[in-house]
This record gives C-alpha cells, structure tokens and sequence, in this order.
C-alpha cells in the first residue's frame, strides 16, 4: 500500500463490498473513490470531476451498493430504485461490467442492466423486470417508457456519467424529460471530465448543495504517456501509417481518425496491405462496435481505427499504442484520445501525423495540453513500397 494511502476497508463499505472488491485485486482507492465514496454513502449530492480511467465507476458504484442492499430499496416492479444515464453504448456496457464484477462477490445479489440503441428493444423490455441498478442512454430510455416497460417514479439514486458528453451530443432535451419523471427527493450524482457552461448549468438545475470533487487535470493524466510527432505531407500520411505500426511492430493500436468516412477508408487500406484493421464508428451496428473492441482488448485485433466519438467509451486497460491519424478539433479531445493508453499507471505511446497544414492546430492543442512534443522530420524515410 502507498505511503499515507486510505484503505478501502475506512471508507464506510460493507465487509461483503470489501471482500468483493479485494477479490478483484482492488487495493488502494483513487482520488475520486477515496472523496466521493463517503460523501455518497452519507447522502450527499456530488459533483465529480475526474477524467475518464481515474476510476470514477467504482466511486459510485460500491457506495450505490451498499447503500441499495443497507437501505432495502425493494422498489415496485419496473420501478427502478437506481439510474445510472450515459452517452453511448460502450459507457453503458462498461459501466454494466463494472458493477456485475462487484455484485458477483456478494451473497446478496443485485440486478442490473444496461440499455442503449441501435439492438432490438424487445429483449431489453422484458429484462427490465426486477431491474434494481438500471444504466441506459437517455434516447433508449425514452423509448422503453413510452413502452410502459420501466418508471422513474421511484428513482432513490440518480447519477450522470460523462454529463459534459451528454451535453455536447445534445442529450440536453432528452435528459430534461428524464428528470421530469423522476420523483424531486433523491440523491444525485453528477461526472464529468470537464466542468463547462453546461456541466454548470445542469448542476444547477440537479444538483442540491453537491460535494464537488476535482482530483485530476488532464496534463497530470498524461505524464506517464510518451508522445511524438511526426510532420508528414498528406499524400504520403497513409505509407507513413504502415510504416509506424511495421517498424515498431506495433500490436493493439488504437488510431483516430476525424470522421466515420476516413477511418473506414483507413482501415481498408491498412488491409489491403496485410495488417489486420477495422473501423468502429457511430455509423456501425452495436454488435459489430462491441466485437471490434472486445478483439481488440484480447489480441485477436492489431488496429482498430476509431472516431472522437467512442474516445470516452473505449476502455482498454494496457493499450500500449494510440495513433492521431488526424488532429481531432478540440484540445480536450486530443487529451481523451492519448489518454487510452498509459492506463493504470502504466506507461504508453501516442503518435501524432501533424500535416504541414495541421501545424498551427497542433500547437494550439499543445498549449492547451500544457506540453510540447518536438515535431520530428520525416522526409529522409523511404516509403516506397509500404
């Protein structure tokens, strides 16, 4: 155990969490769980802002545990007693794992489910019975209202993950009829990566008298990381891309791209040349996105070409490569992106293709990093035949 580092076993959670979370091989809590896992459990609001892979999953979700199995909160059927929303499909898997990891540890068990689009509805209306912990995107939560196949009108416990990217994919008017519905005692809990305008002003309106919670800034969450840059003309970025994965014989890479078109693009030209890739998008089924990123994670994948989209949502624990194919156009984005790897405190590369038109962009997103990579020459490389 770290020097002066809180147990889990003082943080106010019950020994069967405690042994859950010790079989896991959960030691020391973060940051984020050391503050927010006892404010929850003395029935706090909170608002936490942490980065994604700071471990703010498990800092709601043992405190909702316990406080679900101490407090008894047998809720009518399809009246969920926990909402857990989120912004895209992959979070609400994730988040789904995370929780069943735990509760499979305890004698007590605890249904949950997890709920998005783009799959056939019916399946998940008639799992929602008995439902206690329920993680849904807003839009597919909606649709299974409208069905009469779950009610909000015994939400205990609300929490938004990722709320800024809610925000920014436009949830805002799906998530005001969701809160419109649920009773106006309860707890809530809101995270976010960053604490913008919006964030602000939806803590306002769900928020009462909240615990606010800021352990992590984005350049101290990617100080494990090496990065470099390269300066490559446009015409040889796809030649200069094969080269990087070939001559570091790279494995499970994760490269982004600007939009849905490239990255397909991408990965069909990285095949065509004998390195396994594929592309995972917004655009893709939910079955296809889930496959890419669980071969991926085992190795079965060498390349996976991805989109801003699903930065948020891809959570690979000692990914050892990320590749910016393009610039992405927030600075905040590129954070999130490098930030896949050098996981868990382990270190990582990320790679950035900087195209002489990209420069002034990329110094932008440096400054705004708060650190400079050196823009490294690359037209002494032969790139024929690659």
């Amino acid at each position: 155990m770290e020097a002066n580092a809180t147990p889990f076993s003082a943080l106010g959670l019950s020994d069967a969490l405690l042994k859950s979370i010790s079989t896991l091989g959960y030691t020391v809590p973060t940051p984020i769980q050391q503050q927010a896992i006892p404010a929850v459990l003395f029935g706090k609001d909170v608002l936490g802002i942490a980065d994604t892979g700071s471990g703010k999953t498990l800092s709601y979700a043992l405190p909702l545990l316990h406080l679900l199995q101490e407090q008894n909160w047998n809720a009518r059927n399809r009246h969920v007693p926990v909402l857990v929303l989120v912004p895209t499909r992959e979070l609400a898997v994730q988040v789904e794992t995370v929780f069943n990891e735990v509760i499979t540890g305890l004698t007590d068990r605890v249904k949950t489910m997890a709920v998005f689009g783009g799959v056939s509805i019916n399946p998940q209306m008639i799992g929602m019975q008995g439902v206690q912990v329920l993680v849904a995107t807003p839009g597919r939560l909606l649709d299974l209202i409208d069905s009469k196949a779950v009610h909000l009108s015994d939400v205990k416990l609300l929490v938004l993950d990722e709320a800024d990217q809610m925000l920014n994919l436009g949830f805002k008017e799906e998530m005001d009829k969701l809160l419109a519905l649920m009773p106006r005692k309860r707890q809530n809990l809101l995270f976010s990566a960053t604490l913008s305008n919006a964030v602000n002003e939806i803590t306002q309106v769900v928020l009462h008298k909240p615990e606010v919670i800021q352990v992590t800034t984005a350049p101290q969450d990617i100080t494990l990381i090496q990065q470099r840059a390269f300066r490559v003309d446009q015409e040889r970025k796809g030649p200069f891309l094969r080269y990087l994965i070939q001559s570091h014989a790279m494995q499970q890479v994760l490269v982004f791209t600007a939009s849905s078109h490239t990255a397909d693009h991408v990965a069909d030209k990285l095949k065509k040349h004998g390195i396994d890739a594929r592309a995972t998008h917004g655009k893709k089924s939910n079955h296809a996105r889930l496959q890419a990123l669980a071969d991926l994670k085992s190795g079965r994948l060498r390349v996976l070409v991805t989109t801003d989209l699903l930065s948020r949502g891809i959570d690979i624990e000692f990914l050892p490569y990320v590749i910016n194919y393009e610039l992405p156009r927030s600075p905040k984005d590129f954070v999130h992106r490098v930030g896949r790897t050098g996981r868990a405190e382990r270190s990582g590369e990320a790679f950035t293709i900087v195209t002489p038109e990209d420069q002034p962009h990329f110094k932008v997103i440096q400054k705004k990093m708060g650190r400079w990579v050196t823009l490294e020459g690359t037209d002494d490389i032969d790139l024929q035949g690659v």
